[in-house]
């Protein structure tokens, strides 16, 4: 898929203490009506839960971490699904000691402090995620 984009309206915020980071971000996008864009934030969680997409099992496995972590980086994209707008992101954590762990960002991190930035974006025909049957995965399709 490769189609034009124009640049829309910029939204910055922050998220509420205890807020599940994943559904405040879709949260923010469904309210304000962003259905195309890209999502940037930095801060803090109390506890994280990340993805690995196992290739050859299409599989998701998570990794829990049941501490608080620094948001070293979030960045993703929104596009739709079942007619929602919907969240895709990863995220790299780091400990105190300046391990890192990273991943797709699932249901279950929870925000100390977030701020946050959506680019939102139009185009001629919205990004529609579809199951793709090469990769397991619902990705962007054009029918």
């Amino acid at each position: 898929m490769n189609a034009a984009v124009t640049p829309g309206r910029k939204i910055m915020g922050r998220l509420a203490h205890g807020e599940d980071l994943l559904a405040g971000l879709e949260r923010i996008a469904e309210e304000r009506g962003i259905t195309l864009g890209e999502v940037r934030a930095l801060g803090a969680v109390t506890q994280a839960r990340v993805g690995y997409y196992n290739q050859a099992e299409r599989q998701y496995y998570f990794l829990e971490l049941a501490q608080p972590l620094e948001i070293v980086s979030l960045i993703g994209n929104i596009s739709v699904k079942d007619g929602k707008s919907m969240v895709h992101a990863h995220l790299t954590l780091s400990k105190a000691d300046g391990r890192a762990f990273g991943g797709h960002l699932a249901p279950g991190t929870l925000v100390f402090a977030c701020e946050y930035v959506l680019q939102e974006y139009e185009a001629a025909a919205p990004f529609v995620r579809r199951m793709d049957e090469a990769t397991g995965l619902f990705l962007w399709r054009e029918d």
